[in-house]
């Protein structure tokens, strides 16, 4: 939905045109959950408990037998390079993946080309696997280079790691596919993607348009350095993002400037007025904002010009207060310029709270699993890259996370848009160790590791975790009951989602596009051709690890 604030003519001429407050979207009738075992279900004996064992450690030789599969998918999706919007060579690369393997798959929910969902199974538990896939601009790199190189300058790259979520569900899903139709386990696997989640722009449509409905639970899979899932509220932000457009009249800039009415002063003077307030907002708040069109010329008086603003808080009320100030600046900006004002929506995402009961499950998985044999070139990597980037020189982590609950003290910091869908369903994140700790994140450093052995291992073993937990919760329903009893109890006990966007507001897909279309024929011909090559590394010629030589300079 696009809302317009007009201003034209003198002061005392003021018009309002279709503005008002973003409500609540309507909420659809509250879905009813009826247990699937019900509270009779007594303890398992001991021979269900044998049989989890034995099956939970199929599973998971499974998965380690397709390592391989894992390699190439995180190879591939690393070679796209493709941004929130444009995930075209990813959907048409795993769309048939899963079709081939026997996956019914959709695409186009929300209106989004790029997004798609895929079921295997019948009955219940419903279980839905998601990952992200879109990555960061300007952070194109080579992988297993211990310093800035990058593969096509200036283009996007995997600079945060979402090319290796998909790898983690998709292997874990077949190895619980092969083991439950032998098995004859009840139970369906939903896999589907977090498109544009750099927009936070894709799971709040997925939600408010119903594709979690008839989800019993959400594992959600994030790239890291580190095994971990943690229950609770979690640290970070929600937020909402908002791009300001003003509307004016052009002029030439030295002829005649005063028949002019400057979008860009309009631009400009919002954004002096946010960085005023800043000093009298909670400091917990994170805003950023980049303009987006300032013009095209200075001798031309810029007639229209856009600001795009991300607009943090750790409560959904604080961060509806800070967008509606945001709103009110932008008013008050049109009206000094005697220009005209339309704003929408791009994205958001609400803060997240995590389920207690499947967390709890996972981390013993977890602990089972525990970090991968790092190698001497695996730390080496790591090492070099944390001294180029200023960070103590520490490698690979040998000591595991594992599970945890909320801190005593919230922090402040980032956002992801899978906190709508924690408060939908029961819904945890493993992090998973494809990654390097102590680097800067949405940053080319932090695409270094993200096709090499660091993140082939680290996919392997989010996978091997996934598909353990989630045969648990198959064999085990009670334990999702549980999840919602958590979820209705105890998480909504005190809160009640408020979703940031209503039914009419569409999902931006119109972003990314003019970037992509430049960048795309440069990365082609360096997409990963798995028939050809073992791995990207070998692909590209890189020797694993490239690092500086002793006594060559560095910095980041």
């Amino acid at each position: 939905m696009i809302r317009t604030f007009l201003r034209r003519g003198l002061p005392s001429l003021l018009v309002l045109a279709a503005f008002a407050p973003i409500q609540a979207q309507e909420r659809t009738p509250e879905r009813t959950y009826v247990p699937i075992v019900g509270e009779s279900a007594v303890e398992a004996s001991d021979a269900d408990r044998e049989r989890l064992a034995s099956l939970v450690a199929e599973v998971d030789a499974e998965v380690q037998s397709m390592s391989k599969l894992a390699q190439v998918i995180v190879d591939k999706l690393f070679s796209f390079s493709e941004l929130g919007f444009q995930e075209f060579e990813t959907l048409n690369y795993l769309v048939p993946l899963l079709e081939e393997n026997g996956f019914a798959v959709e695409t186009g929910q929300s209106g989004i080309p790029t997004a798609w969902f895929a079921r295997w199974g019948s009955g219940r538990p419903v279980i839905a696997f998601g990952s992200d896939i879109d990555g960061i601009p300007k952070s194109n790199q080579k992988p297993g280079v211990a310093y800035e190189d990058p593969i096509v300058e200036g283009a996007p790259g995997h600079g945060e790691g979402h090319n290796s979520g998909q790898a983690v569900n998709i292997v874990a899903a077949l190895a619980l596919k092969k083991v439950m139709e032998r098995e004859g386990i009840e139970g369906t696997i939903v896999l589907w993607p977090g498109v544009a989640e750099e927009l936070v722009a894709s799971k709040a449509w997925f939600v408010r348009d119903g594709h979690f409905d008839d989800v019993d639970a959400t594992l959600f899979t994030h790239v890291s350095s580190n095994l971990s899932v943690t229950w609770g509220v979690a640290n970070g932000t929600g937020l909402v993002s908002a791009e300001f457009t003003f509307a004016g009249q052009s002029a030439h800039s030295a002829g005649s400037p005063w028949r002019a009415r400057s979008a860009l002063d309009a631009v400009e003077l919002m954004n002096v007025g946010w960085n005023f307030r800043r000093e009298h907002l909670q400091p917990n708040q994170r805003s950023h904002y980049v303009i987006t069109d300032g013009g095209d010329q200075p001798n031309v008086v810029p007639s229209r010009a856009s600001v795009w603003y991300y607009f943090r808080e750790m409560e959904q009320p604080a961060i509806q207060r800070n967008l509606d100030i945001g709103v009110r600046m932008a008013e008050g900006a049109a009206m000094m310029t005697d220009t005209e004002l339309e704003w929408r929506i791009l994205g958001t995402a609400y803060p997240r709270h995590f389920n207690r009961v499947i967390a709890e499950t996972m981390g013993a998985h977890i602990d089972e699993v525990g970090l991968p044999e790092w190698t001497d070139d695996d730390h080496a990597l790591a090492s070099a890259i944390q001294s180029e980037m200023g960070s103590i020189p520490s490698g690979m982590p040998t000591s595991l996370s594992g599970v945890s609950g909320p801190s005593d003290t919230r922090r402040s910091g980032g956002s992801d848009d899978i906190g709508d869908i924690s408060w939908t369903v029961p819904t945890i994140t493993l992090r998973f160790p494809s990654n390097i700790p102590g680097l800067p994140g949405h940053h080319w450093s932090n695409g270094v590791a993200m096709a090499t052995p660091i993140a082939h291992k680290g996919a392997v073993a989010g996978a091997r975790v996934m598909a353990r937990t989630t045969l648990e919760l198959f064999l085990r329903p009670q334990l999702v009951d549980q999840a919602w009893d958590y979820f209705v109890d105890e998480q909504g006990a005190s809160h009640t989602y408020t979703p940031f966007i209503d039914a009419d507001d569409p999902a931006p897909i119109d972003l990314n596009t003019e970037i992509m279309r430049l960048y795309k024929p440069l990365l082609e011909p360096f997409y990963y051709d798995e028939t050809r090559y073992d791995t990207y590394l070998e692909q590209l010629g890189i020797t694993y690890p490239t690092v500086r030589s002793s006594g060559e300079g560095g910095g980041g």
